[in-house]
Order: structure tokens, then C-alpha cells, then sequence
């Protein structure tokens, strides 16, 4: 039932951003040299690898999934033997990715404000922070997930079948938030 909650929730998340993709290549058709002048101005190099980071923390994200529905919560042996790990390391590696993805998009907002890229200067940066902003909003959220499911299987005694849906529908939602970014990614730093 959780899940299905989720799927149904992620679908309004889908309109809003769908709204915000409209928005974006409204105002991009109706301002081409804008839109020109405006994109020179992005770092596509780090905003690449700031994809692949968060594109790969979805890896990590599903590799948690996995042990979750194994049952698997904590590691076995090593740190290092990444084959042992649980739900608790692979999701402490995807919250890692996440923040450090989080912190890059800051780097990135201090830079284009620094080349005068802000909200109020033009129809490009509204849009520009709108988009990528509330996507960050997302993100965040999705960390605050990672830190209630991983505080949850440190404070139980036993891991349930009810944390493990718990780790599938945090998975849903950070699959979903993932798959928006590679859509804006596109739309907003190769399409020019």
C-alpha cells in the first residue's frame, strides 16, 4: 500500500516538474539570444560530473534496495569488501553522492551569480534556479530520507520486513529525482 502511495505521489511530483519543463522552453522560444548568451555561461565539464555522481548514486541507491530485500541491514566483514555490504553502507555511500551532487549545484549557483546570473536578472536565471533549485529541494528531501531509514535500522532490534519497504520506496523516490535531473541536464546543458 506504501508503495502504491508513493508511485501515485511521484506522479503529481511528475506534473509539477512537467509545469516547470513547460515553463522552460516557453520562455526559451520566446528568448533564443537570451538563451544563447545565458548558457555560455555554464561549467557543462562539472555540471557532467555532478551528473554522473548523483547518476551513480542511484547504483549505489538500488545496491541497498537489493540487501534490504535480502535482509541484509549491516555489512559482513571487512569495510573494504564491498561485496559484504548491507543496506547501511550502501545507502551511507548514496547519501554521501547525493550531498556531494547538493554541494556542487551550490558551487555552480556561486559562480553564475558571480557572472551575474541571478533570479531577478533575467527570464534565464528564473528559470534556471526555479529548475534546478526545486529539483535540489527534492534532493535534500531524499537525504532526509536516507538519514530516517538509516536512523530506523540503528534504533530496531531486528530488521523488519516494514524497513525494507521503507528502503524500496526511498529508492522510488530517489530513482525518480535522479531520472528529473537527467531530463533537466539535458534540457538545460547540452540542448542549446
Amino acid at each position: 500500500m506504501v508503495s502504491v502511495g508513493t508511485i501515485i505521489w511521484l506522479a503529481s511530483e511528475l506534473m509539477f516538474f512537467a509545469a516547470l519543463f513547460a515553463a522552460y522552453f516557453t520562455l526559451r522560444a520566446v528568448s533564443p539570444d537570451l538563451w544563447a548568451q545565458e548558457t555560455e555561461k555554464l561549467n557543462v565539464p562539472f555540471s557532467t560530473a555532478n551528473t554522473v555522481i548523483l547518476v551513480l548514486s542511484s547504483v549505489t541507491c538500488q545496491l541497498g534496495v537489493f540487501a534490504a530485500e535480502r535482509g541484509q541491514v549491516g555489512r559482513t566483514g571487512s569495510v573494504l569488501k564491498v561485496a559484504g555490504w548491507g543496506l547501511r553502507e550502501w545507502f551511507i555511500l548514496t547519501y554521501i553522492m547525493g550531498a556531494v551532487f547538493i554541494g556542487g549545484q551550490a558551487l555552480e549557483y556561486a559562480e553564475l551569480v558571480h557572472e551575474g546570473v541571478t533570479i531577478p536578472s533575467s527570464s534565464y536565471g528564473t528559470m534556471f534556479y526555479l529548475t534546478t533549485g526545486f529539483h535540489g529541494i527534492h534532493v535534500t528531501g531524499g537525504l532526509i530520507a536516507f538519514l530516517f531509514v538509516l536512523g530506523r535500522t540503528y534504533l530496531a532490534r531486528r530488521f523488519t520486513h516494514e524497513q525494507a519497504v521503507t528502503a524500496i520506496v526511498v529508492s522510488y523516490y530517489w530513482h525518480f529525482v535522479d531520472v528529473v535531473w537527467i531530463a533537466l541536464f539535458f534540457t538545460i546543458y547540452v540542448i542549446k
